[in-house]
């Protein structure tokens, strides 16, 4: 374990680190304006459980294999894009479904172990993040405190303790507002439509971005 300025200095940089919304923010906002609060903690809990195996393979080394090698790094990048574009494209294009007097209702809830693996698979599936935890932990990895591997555990742990927080405030605050607008407009077929689009369009947005990110690599 690094000393303790070393590592008040690492919760510091990840609190700041995680407190700037990015893609994982953007996903869960999106899931939570579209389920509501619990769509959104079960998927902070996917990306946290993404970040988790992420920071085990920094640990073994699988992340360096994926920096050092341009194939694998596009094949995830690429299967990564793919799954997101396909998450909004089935969001947009799947229609409400009715009632039998055909007035359009919300859709039934996604189950939350469907959410969760979902969120994990992107999180995965997202060759940047194994390159920002190897180039990020290892910055703080003291060899007289111990076995790096070790360190690096426990620095990926604090890492996932600390977005598992700042994300959770994320998914509260924008499932909160989504639960309240639903409230608000509830039998609003136009407010569901506009609730669909915009979900999926954040999906297809973190597709293009993951796609056209420049990475060194293509």
């Amino acid at each position: 374990m690094p000393d303790a300025t070393t590592y008040g200095l690492f919760v510091l940089a990840s609190l700041a680190l995680t407190l700037v919304p990015g893609p994982a923010v953007l996903y869960i906002v999106a899931r939570s304006v579209e389920g509501g609060r619990p769509a959104g903690l079960v998927s902070v809990l996917g990306i946290t459980t993404g970040g988790l195996l992420h920071t085990a393979f920094a640990a073994v080394g699988l992340s360096a294999i994926l920096a050092s090698s341009a194939t694998a790094f596009a094949v995830v990048k690429w299967v990564g894009v793919a799954y997101l574009v396909y998450l909004g494209l089935r969001r947009i294009l799947t229609p409400d479904a009715t009632t039998h007097e055909n007035a359009p209702r919300a859709a039934e809830p996604e189950p939350p172990l469907r959410i969760f693996w979902q969120a994990v698979l992107v999180d995965l599936l997202n060759p940047k993040v194994a390159l920002f935890f190897l180039a990020f932990l290892p910055q703080f990895v003291d060899p007289s405190q111990g076995a790096a591997w070790a360190q690096i555990l426990a620095l990926g742990l604090t890492f996932a303790a600390v977005g598992l927080c700042t994300d959770g405030l994320y998914a509260l605050l924008s499932g909160t507002a989504a639960d309240w607008l639903k409230r608000r407009m509830s039998g609003n077929a136009g407010f569901r439509r506009l609730q669909r689009y915009l979900s999926g369009s954040v999906y297809l947005a973190l597709g293009a971005g993951a796609a056209i990110s420049g990475s060194g690599k293509d």
